[in-house]
């Protein structure tokens, strides 16, 4: 059975690094935009005509609109030109956020674009997806295959590195669950805050009860999207007394101006992994996502 990968080319380097973790060929996918915003893609073809067997397409979902579109048309290209098998290596997950209706009318995002992924491909691999009410990935993407790793494990190794026995801290509750796990893997004493959100980029962090004076904090999230958050709690923490904070997070967001504002809230060091590309990568996840591939046969 023949396999490759498929990529866009701003996205070339963490694809190539799964690629070659994975043992896959790898070629970029040609992309032209109209001057009225279609889409024209053109998939790479083997010198011999053939297609593979199973193509895994490598594209994270930050700024997704154009990305599904994009997903749409290469998956029913494939179909179309044989591949048996379509695996979606999407290290961040969009459209996840929103798993309820809070109001009347509103539309549960999360299992509509988690089954228009399910109709297209066989396999999707991801990382820490951003579920609170449901356990399992598989009830947002009704697929067997439906994989959710998490970037908890990477960022703990590069802290244990960085810092001498710092307290790890989640900047609200939801972050806990990522907190815990470097704990576990580093034995460093950790805790969360608690936050108060009165908008998009109005919220408030109350500090647990741990000693902080004196301490180095690394604040640890899933995703760091207006910064707000994490400025916030970078700002409680130095005023209780702590001595520096970091931050590490899986997905490195930063929509607008929110890089500024964590790092204008006093934080000195900004590490991502590379779900999303950006210049505060510091981990690479292609180890992982090879081993999840590897998992499928």
């Amino acid at each position: 059975m023949t396999r490759a990968l498929v990529y866009f080319p701003d996205e070339e380097a963490p694809a190539r690094r799964l690629a070659e973790a994975a043992d896959l060929p790898a070629q970029a996918v040609e992309r032209h935009r109209f001057p009225d915003e279609e889409l024209k893609l053109r998939l790479p073809v083997a010198e011999n005509g053939a297609f593979p067997d199973t193509l895994v397409l490598y594209r994270s979902l930050d700024r997704p609109n154009d990305k599904l579109i994009e997903l749409l048309l290469l998956a029913r290209h494939a179909r179309r030109q044989g591949a048996r098998r379509l695996v979606l290596v999407a290290p961040y997950l969009a459209y996840m956020r929103q798993d309820i209706a809070f109001h009347p009318g509103e539309i549960v995002s999360q299992t509509i674009v988690g089954g228009f992924l399910a109709d297209l491909f066989d396999a999707v691999i991801t990382v820490d997806p951003h579920l609170h009410r449901i356990e399992r990935l598989d009830q947002a993407i009704p697929l067997e295959h439906a994989i959710a790793l998490s970037g908890a494990p990477r960022l703990a190794e590069l802290i244990a590195e960085k810092r001498h026995a710092p307290l790890l801290m989640g900047p609200d509750e939801e972050a806990g669950q990522w907190v815990r796990q470097a704990a576990e893997i580093t034995g460093f004493e950790a805790g969360t805050c608690r936050k108060t959100r009165n908008g998009d980029r109005n919220v408030q962090v109350e500090l647990p009860a741990l000693e902080v004076v004196g301490r180095q904090v690394v604040l640890m999230d899933d995703v760091a999207s207006s910064g707000h958050t994490l400025a916030r709690a970078a700002e409680a923490l130095l005023a209780a007394g702590a001595a520096s904070v970091d931050v590490a997070i899986t997905h490195a967001l930063f929509a607008g101006d929110a890089l500024a504002v964590i790092q204008s809230a006093g934080v000195d060091k900004v590490w991502s992994t590379d779900c999303i590309a950006h210049e505060s990568n510091a981990i690479a996840m292609a180890p992982v996502l090879a081993e999840a591939l590897a998992s499928l046969g």
